[in-house]
Formats: structure tokens, C-alpha cells, sequence
């Protein structure tokens, strides 16, 4: 599939699930599609399974933004806990499209909490309340940590995904360097026909040592080699060291919980000079989960930082992260939310994509692991492998049979699918009042529509377009001269459609809630 026909589905309001190889596009179709949809006030979420990819698409882990937190399931008590939060139902009830980047890292029971949540919040019992969902990412990557599972808990297999039914929008042009070599062997272990010639181009690049070694990022299968190279780094420089060290209050079991679930150490030893990474949602926004910086200051009270992807100084206070049961804080944990970053585990480098790194896969433990250090990486002139393992370059095998079928639905799809064209479906070729939409109705035509492309076969945008379906919810006609009157609705169309459209207009005219920020 083009990228311009996977953005033309996704524009025509239909979840889909946005997938391809590294180098396809998905991110260039993400950024499109959301510049897109606020240009037409489209109130949309933009979130990821991991701190460091949501720093890469300008949003929030998708953990924080629902409310959620570090719990992969919920119980009936604690969803009706979160959805009483004003902030929290508000972002549910006004978010018209929810992106999840990096999806392959996110458990299957989180993800039916979320549509259990959403469901709760909006009061629609259809898959996650009626919201378009675009869930972005590669399922040859990483799979989500078990916790307590003896087996993986893949998104795909959630009771939420198959309810959903996503369309698979495969990608499959190339935009990386042609020729490069990297590409072609990440393309044949998706294959599952890795060979000698590929090997070799591997091989070629463990001979070698970068002239700027402590300049790139290193990645490692463990944490403790993780720590020796970061100690090693913060021991090299000739700078005094300054100590943080956590506060805590509140039950010792409860506290011990809570400090399993942060990333912050114990002690945070840090000099000027120091390469950081947060560990922590900033509630101003000025940091995320993930993002990178230097330290170039520890004079005042807490260090200063120079943001990498912009240089931005800013001063990082204790954040507290806390405990709670029955509506009572149980334990609480103050701390910097950093940690050192020189190098830093593959598990944690999902969804970064970086010029050059030095990739140790001696210890690879997982399926997956290898193909997500090899493919963070830009060009092959820019990968230094210190070490393979027979595990390294295995993909999970049901995910080969996944790839199929997902490949082969998409390219179905996309035999109907024309070109998303920017002339004809941008808002300054119409004058739809976006602010009089009554977003209650639109919603339910949405959920009608997705049902009726099922039910016939083709895709949603020849039932309606997004525009007619905006402009139903505006006019919110009552007869079928009315109807009539509604850009997109022809004689054809108000025959086979008519009584459906009438009817949710006449059951769902009601008062909408207001639009304002999401987060």
C-alpha cells in the first residue's frame, strides 16, 4: 500500500492498524495525518506504549494520557476510579482519534482496559466508545513484557483488537538509502529468508570500531551492562559528582511496589557533562518519559539540562510518583526524574531512530531484540555490532503468519483505495462550520458507517465521506428533502441510506459536551 492511500483511509475516519518495515513511512503518514485532522479541528490524541517514542512524535505515553498508569489490567473498582476524574473522562469524551505508536510493546490487556474505559467514559458499547483508533507499529519488534504470563500478551490477540478489527494499512514503498544493504537483510529476516549474503553484510560491520565511540549511543540486551558503561562514562569525567537520593513515606510494602515500577535509581550520581535521559512525564511539558539531554549544571539546588532536541535549559525538580488504594495514597517517592544515558537498553531504544550506534547483541535473550537494534539505526554505514548470538536475528514465528495475512488484507484494501488528494480535503475548499458539529451524532454515524463497510465490502469513505458525515452532524436534517440538501448525499445514496442517517440524527440530537485540550 502507498502511503497516500493508507492516509486516505485514515483520513476517512476507519481505525486502522499502520504498518511496514523500517523505512516505509509510518511516521511521515502519522505527522500527515495529524496535520490534517487539526486543520479540520479533528480533536486527536497522539500517544505511544514507551516514553522515548512518545518524545518522538510530540505526544504522551499512552499510560499517562488514559490514566491508566503502569497497570496492565483493571478491575471494575479501579475503572470506575479513573473514569470519576474530570480530566481524565473529559480527554475520553472529546478525543475524536486516539494514536498508539510502538503497539507491538503493548500488553493485550492493557489494551482491552483501555476499551473497557473508553466504553465506561463515553457510554457507547462499540469498540473503544466509537473512537477512531490508528495504531502505529512494526509486530516483528519487540513484544510487550510478560508480567506473571508464561507467554507473550500480544495487542493482536486482545479481545479489543479483534472487536476493532482494525484495517491493516501495510506500507511498502521504501524511503531509506537504496543499495544501502541494511535494508535488504531487515527486509529478509522479515521474510524469514535470512542467508549467507546477508550474514556477510552483517559480518562487515563487526570489524570495525567507530572514530567517535563515546559520541553515539550504545545498546544493550541488559541493564547491568547498561550500568557499567554509564558508570564507566560518569567516573571519566574530571568533574565533582553530586548525589540524589529518593524520599519516600507510607506503608514499606506499598513503597517497595511503587519503587519497582520507576526507572529513577536509589542514588542519582550525576557531574556536568553527564548524558541523561527522564524517566517521568513532566505535568508542564517541558520533558517527557524518554527524552535525552546533557547535564550542564549541579551549582543550584537541582541540575540543569540541556534538552538534545532542541537545547532548551531547564531546571529538573523532584517529581513524585505515587501509591494509591481504596482513594488513599499508600506510598509516596520523591526523586530527579533522570537517569544516565550513554547507553541504554534495546528494550528501551524502541521507537528512536539514530545516525550511527554501536549494538551489543552477545546477550540477546528475545526474539525480536536484534531486528529492533539493527533497524534504530539510519544506514549501515552507521552500525557498529560488538557481538551476535544465535538469538539475535530470530523472529517470533507466529508473527510470520501474522505478516501474511496482514500484507495480504491490505493489499485487498488498497486495490480500492484511491490517492488521499490535499486539494480536495483540506478545510479551505469547504465552508463547514467545524464548531457547530454535534459530535454526539457524528460519532454514532462513524461507528454506523464502519458497520456498513463491513457488512458490504467496500471501504468507509464510499459509504460517506468524513466531510458529508461532519456535515450531517452540522444540518442535522429531519426529512429526507432535507437530507437531500447535504453535500455528498445524492438521490442513490439517501435511498440506500436514508432511514439509517435519519434515525441516529432523530436518537442522538442531544447536547454535546464542549471541545477543548486533550492533555
Amino acid at each position: 500500500m502507498r502511503q497516500s492511500q493508507a492516509l486516505q483511509i485514515m483520513m476517512n475516519s476507519a481505525s486502522v492498524f499502520l504498518t511496514g518495515a523500517p523505512g516505509a513511512g509510518k511516521s511521515y503518514v502519522l505527522s500527515n495525518f495529524v496535520r490534517y485532522s487539526r486543520a479540520w479541528n479533528i480533536q486527536v490524541a497522539v500517544t505511544a506504549s514507551t516514553g522515548i517514542a512518545a518524545t518522538q512524535i510530540a505526544g504522551v505515553t499512552i499510560h499517562s494520557w488514559s490514566g491508566i498508569g503502569i497497570s496492565d489490567s483493571l478491575n471494575d473498582q479501579e475503572l470506575a476510579k479513573i473514569a470519576a476524574r474530570d480530566r481524565i473522562s473529559r480527554r475520553f469524551l472529546e478525543v475524536q482519534t486516539l494514536i498508539i505508536d510502538e503497539i507491538s510493546m503493548l500488553p493485550g490487556r492493557f489494551l482491552d482496559s483501555l476499551d473497557d474505559l473508553a466504553r465506561k467514559i463515553r457510554g457507547i458499547d462499540a469498540p473503544f466508545g466509537g473512537i477512531q483508533m490508528i495504531l502505529v507499529g512494526d509486530m516483528f519488534q519487540l513484544p510487550p513484557i510478560s508480567k506473571g504470563l508464561s507467554d507473550f500478551d500480544f495487542a493482536f490477540n486482545s479481545r479489543s483488537w479483534r472487536d476493532l478489527d482494525p484495517d491493516p494499512c501495510y506500507l511498502t514503498e521504501q524511503h531509506r538509502q537504496e543499495g544501502d544493504g541494511l535494508q535488504e537483510v531487515l527486509e529478509a529476516m522479515r521474510l524469514g529468508s535470512l542467508g549467507p549474503k546477508h550474514l556477510e553484510i552483517l559480518e562487515s560491520r563487526t570489524a570495525i570500531a567507530p572514530e567517535n565511540r563515546n559520541e553515539i549511543t550504545r545498546l544493550y540486551s541488559h541493564n547491568i551492562d547498561v550500568d557499567t558503561i554509564n558508570q564507566r562514562h560518569l567516573d571519566e569525567i574530571p568533574m565533582p559528582t553530586k548525589r540524589f537520593t529518593i524520599v519516600s513515606r507510607g506503608e514499606s510494602t506499598s513503597i517497595e511496589t511503587l519503587r519497582k515500577g520507576m526507572l529513577a535509581p536509589s542514588d542519582l550520581d550525576l557531574k556536568v557533562g553527564a548524558e541523561v535521559m527522564f524517566v517521568a512525564n513532566d505535568p508542564n511539558r517541558q520533558y517527557a518519559n524518554g527524552t535525552l539531554g546533557k547535564v550542564i549544571d549541579l551549582d543550584l539546588e537541582w541540575p540543569r539540562v540541556a534538552l538534545a532536541r532542541n537545547g532548551r535549559v531547564i531546571e529538573v525538580e523532584a517529581h513524585t510518583w505515587q501509591r494509591e488504594e481504596d482513594q488513599k495514597v499508600t506510598a509516596e517517592i520523591s526523586q530527579v526524574p533522570l537517569r544516565l544515558a550513554w547507553a541504554i537498553t534495546i528494550h528501551k531504544s524502541q521507537g528512536m531512530s539514530l545516525d550511527a550506534a554501536e549494538v551489543d547483541l552477545k546477550r540477546s535473550f528475545t526474539p525480536g531484540m536484534g531486528y529492533v537494534a539493527l533497524s534504530r539505526v539510519r544506514r549501515l554505514d552507521g552500525l557498529f555490532i560488538a557481538g551476535l548470538n544465535s538469538m539475535a536475528l530470530r523472529l517470533n514465528e507466529r508473527i510470520f503468519e501474522l505478516d501474511r495475512v496482514l500484507r495480504a488484507r491490505s493489499e485487498a484494501l488498497a486495490a480500492n483505495t484511491v490517492d488521499f488528494d490535499e486539494s480536495i480535503q483540506t478545510p479551505q475548499t469547504h465552508t463547514l462550520e467545524i464548531k457547530d458539529i454535534n459530535t454526539n451524532i457524528l460519532d454514532h454515524l462513524k461507528i454506523w458507517r464502519r458497520e456498513r463497510s463491513r457488512s458490504e465490502g467496500v471501504p468507509q469513505y464510499i459509504i460517506a465521506h468524513d466531510v458529508t458525515l461532519e456535515e450531517i452532524s452540522r444540518m442535522l436534517p429531519k426529512t429526507d428533502q432535507e437530507l437531500l440538501g447535504v453535500k455528498g448525499i445524492g438521490p442513490t445514496k439517501a435511498t440506500k441510506y436514508g432511514s439509517d442517517i435519519l434515525e441516529i440524527v432523530k436518537k442522538f440530537a442531544e447536547p454535546t459536551w464542549s471541545q477543548g485540550e486533550l492533555w
